[in-house]
């Protein structure tokens, strides 16, 4: 069977009891934790798309975000954060990597959520490293990835993590699919990854408008991750250029040069987007308005009623 992208389908319109799509709620809670945001969307843990400003304005607003690992130190960010009401960092499976969980654990920082961040989620090193924080931060909810396949979320539930972030090759900036030949579309992607799952999945790649959110949870994603179309907005961190007389934003991937500042291992571009007009607030309620409007569509009153969507390949 052909594999689809989010742009192969469309979703088919269900009986509605709703009298307002305001009332719709697109309340969402990560796996069995206590915690609930107001929206599944979270902004990319990239530098192009989140610092710390943004990440306080999220967590105050009760939006799910995951600070990038790029120059941020994670002990000086958890000291910052302690009093805010989530605090979310991403760190890579290196031996500073587990120096700063030690340190962590030694200085008994608060840290909410840890997001294991690598290319290549279905590895070895991805095993130790998973095992390692859930031994020296055990109340810590661990979200690891990127991974493609189901067989890859079950090894990741299998190793202790709490929820699996899916998507390879798929991004905007993203160039591993040109570069190695690897990658899957993500709707396909995300509906393997969900299929008998053991643990949440969070989608991450492919969202090209708001209506991708949608299919992507349709697919079977609890959360879905997306970073060109907060990177656009005017507050983001991504650098601002005027060309014509039109504002532009600089996007680029984590495993490109730009980011990395050497030419190793490059899997990734930046590209100068158009500025969507819009502050990062802004966005995030036309996203959740649409998300309501969506729920009206598929019949419910809430985000499950997306569970069983139909939809149509085009």
């Amino acid at each position: 069977m052909a594999e689809l992208t989010y742009s192969d389908i469309i979703l088919l319109p269900q009986y509605s009891t709703l009298r307002s799509r305001s009332k719709a709620s697109t309340t969402v809670h990560l796996g069995s934790n206590i915690d609930s945001f107001v929206s599944p969307i979270i902004p990319a843990n990239m530098r192009a798309v989140i610092d710390l400003d943004r990440a306080f304005s999220l967590s105050e607003d009760y939006y799910f975000y995951i600070m990038h690992r790029f120059g941020v130190n994670p002990i000086e960010f958890c000291k910052q954060a302690r009093n805010w009401k989530t605090i979310s960092i991403s760190i890579g499976v290196k031996k500073e990597d587990k120096d700063n969980i030690l340190l962590l654990s030694r200085f008994a920082l608060r840290v909410d959520y840890v997001t294991i961040d690598i290319a290549h989620g279905h590895s070895i090193a991805m095993k130790e490293m998973i095992k390692f924080v859930k031994k020296h931060l055990p109340d810590t909810f661990v979200i690891a990835g990127n991974v493609a396949t189901s067989e890859a979320v079950k090894a990741l539930a299998a190793w202790g993590a709490d929820c699996a972030k899916v998507g390879i090759g798929q991004g905007y900036v993203c160039t591993t699919k040109d570069k190695t030949g690897f990658t899957r579309p993500m709707f396909s992607c995300v509906e393997d990854c969900a299929r008998n799952k053991s643990i949440p999945i969070i989608a991450d790649g492919g969202i090209r408008c708001n209506g991708d959110i949608t299919k992507a949870l349709v697919a079977g994603a609890d959360m879905v991750m997306a970073g060109s179309i907060f990177s656009q907005c005017v507050d983001s961190p991504a650098v601002s250029t005027v060309v014509d007389g039109r504002i532009y934003k600089q996007y680029f991937g984590s495993a490109s040069e730009h980011n990395k500042k050497e030419k190793k291992h490059i899997e990734g571009v930046m590209k100068e987007v158009p500025s969507n007009n819009m502050t990062y607030k802004e966005k995030l309620e036309e996203i959740k308005q649409d998300l309501q409007s969506s729920i009206s569509y598929a019949g419910g009153n809430c985000l499950k009623a997306l569970k069983t969507t139909k939809y149509l390949k085009i």
